[in-house]
């Protein structure tokens, strides 16, 4: 197994927007092409336009099939640009994959 870290830096005034789109249309897809979600994180105390999720895959072949499926759903297309349509809502992404120690409790 191995998980991915990925952090989204929102456009300033676009956090709401951007939990709304994870909310209604980003997690159904996840779903729907294997993407297992861990669970999604926010700051309570620090930067505040942060969004934190992990995900779980069995190996990194498993992870790109996924995501090349995520990227071209037609669904993921067009609901990503209607959430846009007055700017991205993204600033940046950062993406880490881990792999668990030998005594990690989350193998």
């Amino acid at each position: 197994m191995i998980y991915e870290w990925r952090i989204y830096e929102a456009v300033p005034g676009k956090m709401g927007a951007l939990n709304n789109r994870f909310a209604k249309l980003t997690m159904r897809l996840f779903k729907k092409h294997g993407l297992k979600v861990i669970g999604f994180w926010q700051a309570v105390i620090g930067t505040s336009n942060l969004l934190y999720y992990m995900l779980a895959f069995d190996d990194l072949a498993h992870r790109d099939k996924a995501w090349n499926a995520f990227r071209v759903d037609p669904d993921w297309i067009k609901g990503r640009a209607e959430s846009e349509r007055d700017g991205p809502l993204v600033a940046k992404v950062t993406s880490s994959i881990l792999r668990p120690t030998n005594y990690s409790p989350l193998q």
